[in-house]
Order: structure tokens, then sequence, then C-alpha cells
């Protein structure tokens, strides 16, 4: 708790340092929402001695605390002191972030900070605050984009805890995160998020087959990979339409123009996507994305971020699946410039780059 508080105060004065004041108000509400769950943690182990706790709550909490024994114990990764502690946020998301980008443009708005670097998105602990500073930016005509995020990871800043926010999901699903987040200890490349999260993913696919061999519960692992598979389409699907976007604003047309065709890619967007849905026999895990209004912003969230996840499984081959050496050819990567890791990566002969994992 000390750790935490001291790392809150260097941030509060971080925040103070700023000259903006929109800058320093959104600090302080960062902090302010951070030092709200750091405060609200209850220890895992506490909560199961307790008779009256909630039998489901229970259930999700200890197939937590062994997730992360298994990560600890057999795919070797740094749990440290991370998810032992619960907080129940009265809300639906553990934060939300604000997209923005301009009218004609799939180019992000982007906001440095002083300790996180640079992100094409500004996170808020209320829904509140997110949604009156999206319509600040849409009233200086940017297209604008407001998302809910559940888990909430502070990348070995401070230890993370489990939400309540993501307990409702499934327990494979729920084990994955584990596994996910705590990759991210191994190796974060904060100016390489491809990188960084197709490692933490490969990890994580890996780290679930194991965890479900184990388990003799092998057949939820056809179904994480149909999850993975439909992730990958509807991520081709969103770039490949991104592009077209991209193609219109390059064009010499008028802005009325502009204006017409773009929403009429909107809805041939919106149609395109029954036809996806339909070859996923019916499956509506997008179905709420797509409900949304499919401006700049909202496209500008949607990236490739596993598209390197084929050549670290093909790493993860060469080393016959012995994940301590995985890890340390990842680091070795990460030690690299950035030009000399891309012509490496290229070079690796991979047969499944479409594969989910």
């Amino acid at each position: 708790m000390a750790h935490s508080l001291a790392r809150t105060a260097a941030l509060i004065l971080a925040a103070l340092s700023l000259s903006a004041c929109d800058s320093v108000a959104w600090y302080l509400q960062a902090v302010q929402g951070h030092l709200a769950i750091v405060t609200s943690r209850q220890d895992m182990r506490e909560l199961l001695d307790d008779p009256e706790l909630a039998p489901e709550l229970a259930a999700k909490l200890q197939l937590v605390l062994e997730a992360r024994e298994f990560a600890e114990s057999e795919l070797m990764l740094p749990a440290g002191e991370n998810y032992l502690e619960f907080v129940r946020l009265e809300r639906e998301h553990a934060v939300w972030n604000v997209f923005a980008a301009p009218e004609f443009s799939v180019e992000p708005v982007t906001w440095c900070y002083p300790i996180a670097g640079c992100a094409a998105y500004r996170g808020y602990f209320s829904a509140n605050d997110a949604e009156e500073y999206a319509a600040e930016l849409e009233n200086q005509g940017l297209d604008v984009y407001v998302g809910g995020v559940d888990a909430y990871s502070t990348l070995g800043w401070f230890d993370d805890a489990l939400l309540s926010t993501v307990v409702g999901r499934p327990d494979h699903q729920l084990a994955a995160l584990i596994f996910h987040e705590l990759a991210h200890q191994v190796a974060y490349v904060p100016d390489d998020t491809t990188l960084s999260e197709s490692f933490a993913t490969v990890v994580e696919m890996e780290g679930l087959r194991r965890w479900l061999e184990t388990r003799q519960q092998s057949e939820l692992l056809i179904d994480a990979r149909a999850d993975a598979g439909r992730r990958r389409q509807f991520i081709d699907f969103v770039t490949g339409f991104r592009d077209r976007f991209e193609e219109l604003y390059g064009s010499e047309m008028s802005e009325a123009d502009m204006r017409r065709e773009k929403s009429g890619l909107q809805e041939q967007m919106r149609a395109e996507y029954q036809a996806l849905k339909a070859e996923w026999d019916g499956n509506a895990g997008y179905d709420g994305w797509f409900s949304r209004p499919l401006n700049n912003a909202q496209l500008t969230t949607v990236g490739s971020y596993n598209d390197l996840a084929p050549q670290l499984r093909e790493i993860l081959r060469q080393v016959d699946n012995d994940l301590p050496a995985f890890y340390e050819r990842m680091r070795e990567l990460t030690r690299m410039s950035p030009e000399r890791r891309v012509e490496y990566l290229d070079s690796l002969e991979v047969s499944d780059r479409a594969g989910g994992g």
C-alpha cells in the first residue's frame, strides 16, 4: 500500500508540474480514480474465508488465485503481488477512453503525458467526465468515440488487482486475461504496441492451452480459438474499411460530397457486417460495436495489434515451446533497434499468419 501511495504522490507532482489547466484536471482525476482503486482493495484469501461471500464470486476469486499460481509455477511469469486483491467497482466499466479524429481523416488525435508517453486516447474513471470531454472535442468539429474498458492494468507501475468489472467473464477467458496481463510484466515496449500485445497474446494462448489441458478442459480451447478467429476477421474487416475511408479523404471531391460518401461507406459497413455475422452462425459479439456511429474516431480504436503473433509463435516453436527461452528471445527483441527488429521478424518463415493462437 505504501509503495502504491508513493507512486500516486509522484503522479500528483507530475500533474501539478503541467501548465495547462485541462491537463492538470485530467491528471488529478486519474490520480483520484487510481487512488480509489488502491484504497478499496480487499485481500482475496480473506474474502474467501467469509462465509457470507456469494458462491459465484467465491468461485471466480478461487479461479483467479489458481490461474495466478499456475502462471507463476508453470508459465514462469512474474506474478509478484499482482491479482491477490479484489476491488468492487460500483460502475459498469473500470475506465472510459475518449478517442478523437478529424472529420475527414482516420489519423487519431494523440495526447502526451510526462510519465506514460503518448497515446491515441484519454482515459477517465467517470463516464460523465468522459462524455463531457468528448462533447468539448465534438464542438471543435472532431469525430469522437467513448469506449468503456473493463480491465485495468498499470503495466508494472503498481500491483494490479482483480476488478469486479471482469469477474463475469467465462472461466477460461478470465484465466486468459491473467496470463495476458502478467505477460506484460515480462516484456513491454511502450513505443511498439503491436509487438507488446502480440507477445502477450502468444503467451496467453499458450498458457491457456496448458491450463485447460491440466484441468482436462481442452474442448474449451476450441472456443477460445474460435473467439480469436472472429477477432481476427473483425480487425481485418474494420481495417479494410478504414483503408477505404482513407482513400476517400485523399480524394479531390468537395467537403459536401465527401461527407455524403462517408455516410454511404458507413451504411455499407453495417450491411457487410451482417453478412460476416452470418458466417459466424449469428454470433452477436460485435453487435454493440456496430450499433455506434462508425465515425473516424471509432475506426481508430481497432488496430492490428496482434499482427506479429505468427512470427512470435514461430520463435516459440524454434525453442521447443520452452517459455523461459522464449521470454529471453523476446527480451533480445526489445533491445534491438526498431529497424533491426522489423528486419528480423520479417525474415522469419511462418505458416499461420491468420492463426488465432
